[in-house]
């Protein structure tokens, strides 16, 4: 029987000799060049099974006889399916037109003319988006209208104790950068 956490670093490697080729593939669909991380998964599984009891408290609360309060019930439930959905889904995502940063209530998209450098730096970040800073990189836009906007930190829950993954994203990024100034 495979056990597939034994081969999680075997298809890391996998996927770092891919990321080339996947840069070379359809470069129009928008794509985020690394996995979530385990903390960005395990909130989004936990905010599911929540959803799970709540929508089956809405259906028993309804077969009782209770419509109103099942319907309301019912709602909170696919607002947390939404939200954990919408959670999956933060994170940076790159394409031929430009870098998208996708956050829980808001989607911001930079074209690739509007991004004049893309790069790593050591600095103060937030621990897992939490207000307590802690000592770790960055990788950030450079962007003359605003200076510079933070795209992804090693301390963000998809790097949290994860460096090599964090450095592989922030390479890869830069090179889509690199590759879409000059025209490539």
């Amino acid at each position: 029987m495979p056990l597939p956490f034994l081969t999680a670093d075997r298809e890391d490697r996998v996927l770092a000799a891919q990321s080339v080729t996947l840069a070379e593939a359809d470069r129009d669909l928008w794509r985020r060049p690394y996995r979530p991380g385990p903390w960005r998964v395990g909130s989004g599984a936990l905010l599911l099974l929540l959803s799970s009891y709540v929508l089956f408290s809405a259906l028993i609360i309804t077969l009782a006889g209770g419509l109103p309060s099942g319907a309301i019930c019912a709602g909170f439930g696919v607002l947390l399916v939404v939200l954990a959905v919408r959670l999956l889904r933060c994170g940076v995502w790159v394409s031929s037109r430009g870098l998208r940063q996708v956050g829980l209530l808001r989607t911001a998209t930079l074209r690739w003319s509007e991004v004049a450098a893309v790069r790593t730096v050591q600095r103060p970040v937030r621990w897992l988006g939490l207000p307590r800073t802690v000592q770790g990189q960055a990788l950030v836009a450079t962007v003359p209208s605003d200076s510079e906007r933070a795209l992804l930190t090693s301390h963000n829950p998809d790097f949290l104790s994860r460096p090599r993954a964090f450095d592989r994203a922030a390479d890869v990024i830069e090179s889509w950068a690199a590759e879409s100034r000059t025209g490539g």
